[in-house]
């Protein structure tokens, strides 16, 4: 039987990324939050958390907890003014990245208002929507994030793809391994602060060993389109997200790379700050949103 405490406690866990941080987040001794731990993996006869020298990460299942304990919690949150009535009124900002902003997220804010008319939603579109400092009930997020001061609920996996256009394998050919890069114009995109010359992936299905690839970019934008449809006009090779470039390969329009290595993920995410309590209309909010991407995201159904 897992008690509202546990959730709390892995959400904490996975806020603050150490048992000790945790611990003083929730006003409780390292020791009795460890032994917690223990008697969570032990009932749910899972290991939950890896930890070594540089600190602890959630197995799959921890991680499949983490996710179902910040929605649950965030709809017991939002109990109290949801019975009430009292929650659905009122603003509602929405931050998103352009393009997945635009054919994403914005229909599902349509599909809420016309729920809830009493809502009074803003959707903000930038290219990096998430910031220490942005003020939004929920920010749509592609990547990875470490902050505490922000709970991020997964609304879909999602992969990364190295395309090109069939016009411009034709002329250059086709790589086979990615360090065969190197020998090719290569398109990158700008973005969350990341260094965008370094492509990491894993390749191999039993070895599972993490490579990274130093790639010297033929052309740059801080505009994810920009680069996908200069990779379609054949301009180079563009590691993209699945969720921008799969009507591309299924048109033909690009054609996928290295199918059988896997490169970094950009996990798409919904993000609550923690620093205000969560209100029933962003709650309900998040749990629209991922009633449009599960199980299955909208590109993987084209």
């Amino acid at each position: 039987m897992i008690a509202l405490e546990d959730l709390r406690f892995v959400v904490a866990l996975n806020r603050t990324g150490s048992l000790s941080a945790a611990a003083r987040a929730l006003d409780v001794t390292p020791p009795a939050l460890s032994m917690r731990l223990k008697k969570l993996e032990a009932g749910l006869r899972v290991n939950l958390v890896i930890r070594n020298s540089r600190g602890l990460r959630f197995t799959p299942e921890g991680e499949q907890l983490v996710h179902e304990a910040q929605s649950l919690l965030a709809r017991v949150d939002g109990l109290a003014e949801s019975v009430t009535g009292g929650g659905f009124a009122g603003p509602l900002r929405v931050v998103a990245p352009f393009g997945f902003g635009r054919i994403h997220v914005a229909p599902v804010i349509a599909s809420f208002i016309r729920d809830y008319p009493q809502v009074r939603a803003t959707l903000d579109l930038s290219e990096a929507p998430w910031n220490r400092n942005v003020e939004a009930d929920v920010v749509i997020h592609i990547g990875t994030v470490r902050d505490s001061s922000w709970v991020a609920h997964l609304l879909a996996r999602n992969a990364r793809w190295v395309c090109a256009s069939p016009s411009y394998l034709r002329r250059r050919g086709t790589p086979s391994h990615p360090r065969e890069l190197a020998q090719h114009a290569c398109l990158s995109v700008r973005e969350n602060e990341e260094d965008v010359t370094l492509w990491r992936f894993k390749s191999g299905t039993s070895s599972r060993r993490s490579e990274t690839l130093r790639i010297s970019p033929a052309l740059t934008s801080n505009n994810g389109e920009v680069v996908r449809e200069w990779a379609i006009a054949g301009l180079g090779l563009a590691l993209r997200s699945e969720w921008d470039v799969a009507p591309s390969v299924k048109r033909g329009a690009l054609r996928r790379l290295f199918g059988e290595y896997e490169f970094e993920r950009a996990d798409i995410l919904a993000l609550v700050p923690t620093r205000r309590g969560v209100s029933a209309r962003v709650s309900h909010f998040v749990e629209r949103l991922k009633t449009r991407f599960q199980p299955k995201p909208p590109w993987q159904s084209i």
